[in-house]
């Protein structure tokens, strides 16, 4: 039996017998790997198959079995693709043992083949069966068995299955792999054990992926060589531990809003009254995220949340079937390449619906209302831009003013040691820091914020209120009804005129208000900073001039100088100016942070309740987006931490982290139908949340830090910050931290840019097209064009070509540009090259691939299998014979649940049925047949033109 029948084969782990029965092995951290056990990977094929009816040609299954080493009974585990009316069957699809079904030298497997009589219904006839151990096959002569089938009477007239070890380290020249049957022509196909034939020295996809699976099949080149292609998928562990994080940083952040509020002290009845309803809506978040939070922490299993989980409230901040896919492909003579890919549902508030649309739509709704909202509330409208502005605001000197006092005191111990040089260098940090701290204050935003706390303040009255024949009431009472009135409201008896006009006019000035007053304060801070310094190079000075005088003098005169000038004296000539200094910050710090606290409790006053509602549901969209993000960053640094030109690159500009989304823009027929118009608006609506989560993560930057052990747990990224910035902090295990540029080493914040490209691909984006509204496709394509045109006009700026990595295919990052931009102007249906140019380009600029559609599900494994079969064939010449092949192979996985039901006169009672996978693997996806999809399509039609008759 020549190698033709070789087709599909089975990887088993067998592990070394321990001469300590109850010794361990120890477990991989980080990219340390535990030790390599010997490994068996075996095919399958049958031979003479015999079949009662249809001319004895059966279409045949092979269902695979291990015997359970704790139980006295069979474990059904998996089983081949079906292949019809082939008495001499080779088989493609692969079987996988998981952890708990490890293998050892004794293990039993039993392989037992039946007969489909009707593949659509399966069901199927038992036709014969097989036992070997993997210590047989090890023992065989050239590892090979032939076994004979046992028919249910005893007999073996069923035919013979063999089993053949393939060496994986062996290329071997295709034309000794042939086949008497050119439809049967196929690659030999793979799947391993969870833990099996996962090689962490070559992957390294790091430690915060979990139950990794794995396939590997063997295609056939141009030049009739065969490439070895493994693919690995893992679940990710920052599903579940990103969004706990983000969740405890929501709440503090609220919390701390809250204490802001309480403090910005008395004020008028109106305001205070604002502020108290604003404090109850902060409590009612805060309360709902601590439940969602207790919720989260009670789940134990698996590491990432099914699609049919995506609307439960509890699981609402993580990211739907988030997984990392891994393509590695081995060539005859030609250096292994590795693809990554991350998949996941396109992040989206699905529990709180799409009914009013998505966070684009529903933001720009609510800024074009938010300003009568200011009116009805007696508040000053702030833009966006002034909101985030106040937030920057407030973020940077809660940030500061801590650094500015521990850096003064540094400075204080540089001058009880008496050392120039660190005196000096502590006075540059000092001042660099108190600079920023200076620059951030002149904002005219604060200093009209202060103008606008006044004005709120009890007992203010306007000048024009001051006549006797005025109201002198705190405040006019307005209806909030009534927005529209011509006569606008006055802002704590702010007159009409001088208050509350729209953009930024509509701040309050008032004469008998200091407005230079907020300009001396700031100021003061480097009035006290240049005393500092003065005193610095004073002191230095006279360093330098004793020096010298003591370089000319004998030891016993040095000494006496010495004597006068004991090292306290700096530290107590600086003390007074430091104190003043640090006393000046902390004036500074608490009117600036009321102030604008003042802000946004406007904002947040004109907002209720829309805006908290939109902002939970931006935090929800951005929670999953932020996930997804974080697992693509920890598996691209760890691919790339030996690529010296990727760390460059890394650290100099950033990475560019491309999304690519397949949903659909179809919503036109909503209105006609309104019983199923949440149906219909539901992916637009999804694409409206992606859009922004996916640019809120512009935000975001990664810090590389040092690991304090190699433990997993030490090893899994942290988020800090707040809403407006947060840095996700990725630890490295010493020795590959110690590789890193010093740059990396030294905390620099490493950027992403995220850009998004969407293609609607179904049957829904086809109506789209022909009858509905694709502009917010074209808008985000073209956006975020300009955007990635940007990224690789500045890389080109400051990292040389010769960091990015090569490929076989000559086309230019510019003429995948110009084509890009080609294509996003260009009025074509669901045109996919936008996809495909998008992918190319980011691939060739070391970027980071994600995927999704609504579930990341069949569209999302369409993407991923054809973008497979393309690398492959463009950047490793896979014969035209086979892509299509390779296509359907990845794609196959045919469900064996009934399996277990079928005949098995062996078996009898004593089998059992595995349950079947959990796992939501993008190849492994295509579980609807085509024959179904048909169907589907005829009745979406018939549905159609019923309904407009």
């Amino acid at each position: 039996m020549d190698g033709a029948r070789e087709g599909v084969y089975c990887v088993v782990d067998l592990k070394e017998l321990s001469s300590c029965p109850g010794e361990e092995l120890p477990h991989a951290t980080g990219v340390a790997c535990a030790p390599k056990m010997p490994q068996v990977e075996f095919s399958l094929a049958c031979n003479d198959l015999v079949a009662p009816g249809r001319d004895g040609t059966p279409n045949t299954v092979v269902h695979v079995a291990v015997v359970d080493p704790h139980k006295d009974h069979l474990v059904s585990h998996s089983c081949t693709e079906i292949i019809e009316a082939n008495k001499d069957p080779c088989f493609l699809s692969g079987v996988t043992f998981p952890s708990d079904c490890t293998a050892t030298s004794e293990t039993l497997v039993k392989l037992t083949v039946y007969d489909v009589k009707d593949k659509h219904q399966e069901v199927g006839s038992f036709l014969g069966s097989a036992t070997f151990s993997v210590a047989d096959l090890l023992r065989a002569k050239d590892e090979r068995l032939s076994l004979n089938l046992r028919s249910s009477d005893g007999g073996c007239a069923a035919g013979t299955v063999v089993v053949s070890r393939l060496k994986m380290g062996e290329m071997e020249e295709a034309e000794n792999i042939t086949t008497d049957v050119p439809s049967q022509k196929c690659p030999l196909v793979c799947e391993s054990a969870s833990h099996s034939c996962v090689d962490r020295d070559h992957l390294l996809t790091g430690p915060v992926f979990t139950n990794p699976v794995c396939k590997v099949y063997r295609f056939q080149t141009v030049d009739s060589k065969w490439m070895l292609v493994r693919e690995q998928m893992e679940e990710c562990t920052l599903s579940f531990s990103i969004p706990k994080q983000l969740l405890s940083l929501y709440m503090q952040e609220d919390m701390s809003r809250v204490q802001d509020l309480k403090e910005l002290g008395e004020l008028s009845p109106h305001w205070d009254n604002l502020r108290k309803e604003v404090i109850t809506r902060y409590g009612d978040i805060i309360s709902s995220y601590q439940e969602t939070l207790a919720e989260m922490e009670k789940i134990t299993g698996p590491s990432f949340k099914p699609s049919c989980c995506k609307a439960q409230k509890s699981l609402e901040f993580l990211p739907i079937n988030l997984h990392t896919q891994r393509m590695r492909v081995t060539c005859p003579r030609k250096t292994d390449a590795s693809y990554d890919i991350v998949t996941a549902g396109a992040p989206a508030a699905h529990f709180q619906g799409f009914k009013s649309g998505g966070l684009q739509r529903l933001l720009s709704r609510y800024e074009a209302e938010k300003k009568s909202f200011s009116t009805a509330y007696q508040c000053i409208y702030y833009s966006p831009e002034h909101t985030a502005k106040a937030q920057e605001v407030l973020s940077s000197v809660s940030l500061l003013q801590p650094l500015i006092s521990s850096l003064a005191d540094q400075l204080l111990y540089a001058a009880h040691e008496q050392s120039s040089p660190g005196l000096r260098e502590a006075l540059k940090n000092l001042a660099d820091k108190t600079e920023q701290f200076v620059h951030t204050l002149k904002d005219e935003l604060v200093k009209c914020a202060l103008l606008a706390l006044h004005t709120a303040q009890p007992g203010y009255v306007s000048k024009n209120q001051k006549g006797g024949n005025r109201d002198l009431s705190p405040i006019r009472t307005v209806s909030p009804s009534l927005p529209g009135d011509d006569e606008a409201p006055s802002c704590n008896n702010i007159d009409g005129t001088q208050g509350l006009r729209r953009g930024e006019d509509s701040i309050p000035h008032h004469k008998e208000y200091d407005e230079e007053e907020w300009d001396r304060v700031w100021a003061s801070v480097a009035k006290r900073l240049n005393c500092v310094i003065a005193m610095v190079d004073q002191l230095a000075d006279q360093d330098d001039r004793s020096k010298k005088e003591r370089g000319g003098e004998q030891q016993q005169l040095a000494d006496v100088i010495t004597s006068h000038n004991p090292a306290g004296d700096w530290r107590e000539q600086l003390c007074p100016l430091v104190a003043r200094l640090k006393e000046c910050v902390t004036q500074v710090v608490d009117k600036a942070k009321r102030a604008v606290t003042f802000v946004l409790l406007q904002e947040a006053a004109c907002s209720i309740p829309q805006g908290f509602l939109l902002q939970q549901r931006r935090d929800v969209v951005f929670s999953q987006a932020l996930a997804v993000l974080a697992c693509g960053f920890v598996m691209r640094l760890y691919a790339g931490i030996q690529d010296k030109g990727f760390l460059r690159q890394l650290h100099l500009v950033g990475l560019v982290a491309q999304f690519e989304s397949l949903l659909s823009t179809y919503s036109e027929f909503a209105s006609l139908e309104p019983q199923i118009s949440q149906l219909q608006c539901e992916e637009i609506g999804m694409l409206e949340d992606m859009e922004v989560g996916v640019a809120d993560l512009q935000r975001v930057v990664f810090k590389v830090t040092r690991a304090q052990t190699e433990h997993l747990s030490d090893l899994q990224p942290v988020v800090r910050g707040r809403r407006n910035h947060f840095t996700v902090e990725v630890p490295l295990p010493g020795t590959a931290f110690q590789n890193m540029p010093e740059e990396i080493k030294e905390g620099r914040p490493l950027r992403v840019f995220p850009v998004l490209f969407n293609v609607g691909v179904n049957e829904q984006q086809t109506l789209a097209e022909r009858f509905g509204d694709i502009s917010l496709q074209e808008r985000i394509n073209q956006k975020n064009f300009e955007t990635l045109e940007c990224y690789y006009k500045t890389l080109s700026e400051k990292v040389p070509r010769e960091c990015l990595p090569c490929f076989q295919s000559q086309t230019d990052i510019k003429e995948l540009l110009e084509t890009l931009g080609q294509n996003v102007v260009t009025k074509r249906r669901k045109n996919v090259e936008i996809l495909w140019s998008a992918a190319a380009i980011c691939r060739r600029l070391n970027g980071i691939r994600f995927t999704s559609c609504k579930s990341a599900k069949d569209r999302t494994s369409m993407s991923v299998t054809l973008e497979q079969c393309a690398l492959l064939r463009d950047e490793h010449q896979l014969s035209k014979d086979f892509f299509i092949r390779a296509l359907d192979c990845m794609r196959s996985r045919l469900s064996h649940a009934e399996l277990g039901c079928w005949e098995d006169p062996e078996a009898g009672a004593a089998a059992e049925s595995k349950p079947t996978s959990r796992h939501f693997y993008p190849i492994a996806l295509l579980l609807v047949s085509s024959h179904l999809l048909v169907v589907w399509l005829i009745l979406s039609l018939v549905f159609l033109l019923a309904k407009y008759q």
